[in-house]
């Protein structure tokens, strides 16, 4: 369920201003858009976070491998104290790249650029890259970055887009029209209704079904549960439907950067509460570090994966490589 701030939809109308002004200099061509020598495919969402971008990220890096194409992923590297372009090093800190590049970069171990703008995050990935190899950049988090050239743009969207707000009264960056710019919608698979939805409202284009898949720890004895994610509430309805019993529940800002403080209060909570497990997600497991040794073996910290799968698949990923044909 949605939660509106209407004490703030008085600055929803100056919100609307700026991304009106910003698509006139988009289309005047005072904000260029570039274009890299690769094929560009752009995974993004009209909310802010909580969709599932780097699942489905990393659904794609192994789908597209599995036919025999070089991938890599072009991101901004959140909350990265850098603004230089890198290569994120597998056994680098969140701190240097971002959470969500570290975490695809262990997770698959393909190659991942980071820089503010990922023109130039491509930039440095193509000088890496064999001038004739079919290779594809994934741009995570890209449906707002339009100042880079993308030949397909998959929308992740579910229903509670769908009832949302702007900014900042709510949480959607953009107006839902603009998934009219989207090149496929992705789109909950146990709602099927809301596809006939979308087709009602005009979307004529392709529509793939993802499915949640939260792979979590065997526990017998209640657990500890903390997140800084942007939907922590699914993490933990996640948990508990998985038949898990939550002692504590521990929800911390999205991106957040832990402190031996933190860490203290986590264990304390814990121990009081006589949980014997720590559960986690994997973003947050990238973003603790070292402090990870911090836990110790009587209250061992394990983590929760989440994945993304795509019904029909293989037709999905056909879809995708004749439209990169044809362009």
């Amino acid at each position: 369920m949605t939660a509106f701030r209407n004490w703030l939809l008085p600055l929803t109308p100056l919100y609307q201003l700026g991304l009106t002004l910003r698509e006139r200099r988009l289309a005047s061509g005072r904000e260029p858009i570039r274009r890299l020598r690769l094929p560009v495919v752009s995974i993004g969402n009209l909310s802010t976070g909580g969709a599932g971008k780097t699942p489905l990220a990393i659904a794609l890096i192994q789908a597209l491998t599995r036919r025999g194409i070089a991938v890599d992923i072009l991101s901004r590297g959140y909350g990265r104290q850098s603004r230089l372009p890198a290569r994120v090093l597998a056994d680098g800190a969140a701190s240097d790249f971002g959470d969500e590049p570290l975490l695809i970069a262990r997770s698959t171990g393909v190659p991942v650029y980071v820089a503010p703008q990922r023109y130039d995050a491509g930039l440095l990935a193509e000088s890496e890259t064999q001038p004739n190899s079919l290779q594809i950049h994934l741009l995570d988090d890209g449906f707002q970055h339009r100042q880079l050239h993308r030949d397909i743009d998959i929308l992740l969207l579910n229903r509670d887009d769908w009832h949302d707000r702007l900014l900042p009264a709510g949480n959607l960056r953009e107006p839902l029209q603009t998934a009219h710019r989207a090149s496929v919608l992705a789109i909950p698979a146990d709602d099927p209704e809301f596809a006939a939805e979308l087709r009602a409202w005009g979307w004529q284009r392709p529509i793939w079904l993802i499915r949640r898949v939260m792979e979590v720890p065997s526990a017998t004895t209640p657990i500890a549960a903390f997140c800084g994610i942007a939907r922590p509430g699914q993490f933990f309805t996640g948990l508990e439907a998985a038949g898990l019993r939550l002692a504590t529940r521990t929800a911390f800002p999205d991106h957040h950067r832990y402190t031996v403080r933190d860490i203290e209060c986590l264990l304390a909570a814990a121990r009081a509460a006589q949980a014997t497990v720590l559960v986690t997600t994997e973003k947050d497991f990238v973003r603790l570090g070292p402090l990870v040794s911090s836990f110790p073996p009587s209250l061992r910290l394990t983590t929760a994966k989440l994945r993304l799968e795509i019904d029909q698949e293989s037709t999905a990923i056909d879809w995708l490589l004749d439209v990169l044909k044809a362009r």
